[in-house]
């Protein structure tokens, strides 16, 4: 008997019983659950059953292909070699699972087959390791593959006494992450869900329990003038016990040398093959300059910082990521970002930047490099050559599915054209990538309000309350953040401390467009003030200058209340008219 869980949407739940009791009917022990699914990736209880079950039957349908939740299980199930896709009627699973080869169910689960029902045993048999002895009588039981060493490294710890250096060790845990995350034989914690400890003493074994991995990896950093100092650990999660350890005292110019020795040490450690093409990968940084390097780290760290919609964060980020490809002129990651917080700054802020010329140049050094091709797909749909827009931002999200400028801008593009239940799953994943995004979780407040799912509607506010929260307690001026906060305590019906975050926000930074268009859709959708909607969008109307700005106004469901305001229409046609729009 094998463990097995099933991962469905919650429309399909009466397939999916059905479907468990097919498989618990030949002997297995099946894993659902109806009444958690959609917030289970929150609920430990689920997370425990994904980690110990041999395989992971997805259920794809209409339904769950538009499921972050399900594509997550999915992504459990993939990555660890024991997904078992399963489709009903001519549902086709969404990119990064179309490889697989995937078991027709028929339209509806009463509809299976016996040969389909085969299809699904077998295939649960073969992906657990282990033949049904009644169909292999005379071959010895396989053994179960031994599981993936898995992975969660801990933000180091800053022990440089001044706080301003904390992106210099956030950076050198990202690094690390990516690294080990290149390893197949390894299976690695994402940063987002990494970073959830940052600031605190976590006990390791309870992060290893918790989060249903083998090892953890924890350490410091010290950087004082030319000289770093790192230690790190790598525990075994169960016993407690140190499994390698080391402390690393060089001169700056070692860092990269540092990052290689303790991505392979943990390999060694942990007695996984690391391939050719692997060991390749860990060793490029893109950049061989330790200078150009550390501003990268710095413009990074702003990047995202949760100040999103700050003018002073991309002019920020401009500085150091010019200063960066002044010092190496093929960093490639560096042209892309500066191109990001340009791009921020013509269509935002209004100010006069090309970042197509940095993006192209990120491309001429990395053709491959998925944040630059997002500058590229932006910049077509702003000149009208949408399909064009589309084509690159695939490119952009097959070459990498975890990148989250890409899953933004792949929602971003998908909402724009109307398309609000599409765009779902990548405002997810995006918010999921990164744990001081509020923008993307207050998207999904507007998407999942669209849709009518008033469940993911709390969760979105929750979340986005959360983060937004956070932010302003780094930065109490932080107005876009205010902003998309009213918006989620109007979904809490907290009217009152809503109006005073408006307030707030109106007085601290008032010429922010974003954060202007943000308090209009709380004040038309959750404080019933068409008006107070209207004079926030005036200044909007007045200076924006994106036409794709103007097409998500005219798709965005939160100020359908207003649409046939007289004055909503006229701000909306001298707009579009200044943009030479029709």
């Amino acid at each position: 008997m094998a463990k097995i869980f099933l991962s469905y949407a919650r429309d399909d739940a009466d397939s999916a019983k059905q479907i468990a009791e097919r498989i618990s009917d030949a002997g297995h022990e099946v894993w659902w659950d109806r009444h958690l699914h959609g917030g289970s990736r929150f609920v430990n209880e689920i997370d425990r059953a994904l980690k110990d079950a041999e395989a992971v039957v997805v259920l794809w349908s209409s339904s769950s292909v538009e499921s972050a939740w399900v594509q997550d299980e999915a992504a459990e199930g993939r990555d660890s070699g024991r997904l078992v896709p399963v489709s009903l009627g001519s549902a086709k699973p969404p990119l990064g699972f179309r490889q697989f080869h995937t078991i027709a169910l028929g339209a509806t689960a009463g509809e299976v087959g016996a040969e389909a029902v085969r299809d699904l045993l077998d295939a649960i048999s073969r992906t657990c390791g282990s033949a049904r002895e009644s169909e292999q009588p005379t071959t010895a039981k396989s053994e179960k593959p031994a599981a993936k060493a898995s992975i969660c490294v801990l933000p180091f710890v800053n022990m440089s006494g001044e706080p301003e250096q904390e992106y210099f060790s956030d950076g050198i845990s990202e690094d690390i992450i990516t690294d080990l995350s290149k390893v197949s034989a390894l299976s690695i914690i994402a940063r987002n869900t990494a970073f959830q400890f940052k600031g605190q003493t976590p006990d390791v074994k309870e992060v290893a329990r918790s989060l249903g991995v083998s090892h953890v990896l924890e350490g410091s950093v010290r950087k004082a003038g030319n000289r770093v100092r790192i230690t790190a650990q790598l525990i075994d999660g169960a016993a407690g016990d140190h499994v390698w350890a080391d402390r690393f005292d060089r001169d700056l110019t070692d860092i990269f040398a540092i990052q290689d020795e303790i991505s392979k040490a943990i390999v060694e450690a942990l007695k996984v093959k690391l391939l050719p093409k692997e060991k390749s990968a860990i060793e490029s940084r893109g950049t061989s300059s330790v200078e150009s390097y550390n501003l990268y780290l710095m413009a990074r760290q702003q990047w995202v910082s949760g100040t999103f919609g700050d003018v002073r964060r991309d002019e920020a980020i401009v500085r150091l990521c010019r200063q960066a490809t002044l010092l190496d002129p093929d960093y490639a990651q560096a042209w892309a970002l500066m191109a990001f917080a340009q791009i921020e700054l013509r269509f935002w802020h209004g100010k006069d930047e090309n970042a197509l010329v940095a993006a192209e140049r990120a491309l001429a050094i990395d053709p491959n490099l998925p944040e630059a091709l997002t500058i590229k797909a932006r910049y077509l749909e702003e000149e009208g050559d949408g399909d064009e827009a589309q084509k690159q931002i695939k490119i952009a999200l097959d070459l990498n599915p975890e990148s989250w400028e890409v899953n933004r801008e792949t929602a971003r593009m998908l909402f724009r054209h109307g398309n609000i239940a599409e765009a779902i799953p990548y405002f997810e994943k995006a918010a999921s990538l990164m744990d001081s995004d509020w923008h993307n979780p207050s998207m999904l407040l507007t998407c999942y309000h669209a849709i009518g799912d008033e469940v993911q509607v709390r969760n979105a506010a929750k979340m986005t309350l959360e983060r937004a929260e956070r932010a302003i307690a780094k930065d109490p001026t932080n107005g876009p953040a205010l902003a998309v906060g009213a918006s989620a305590l109007g979904m809490f019906g907290e009217n009152e401390r809503a109006r005073d975050w408006i307030r707030r926000a109106l007085l601290l930074d008032p010429d922010n467009l974003s954060m202007r268009y943000n308090l209009a859709c709380s004040l038309a959708l959750n404080l019933n003030d068409p008006q107070g909607a209207l004079d926030a969008l005036e200044p909007f109307f007045a200076k924006v200058n994106s036409p794709m700005h103007i097409r998500h106004l005219e798709v965005d469901p939160d100020l359908d209340s207003i649409r046939d305001h007289a004055e909503f229409k006229t701000m909306l046609a001298g707009a579009k008219k200044r943009l030479g729009l029709k």
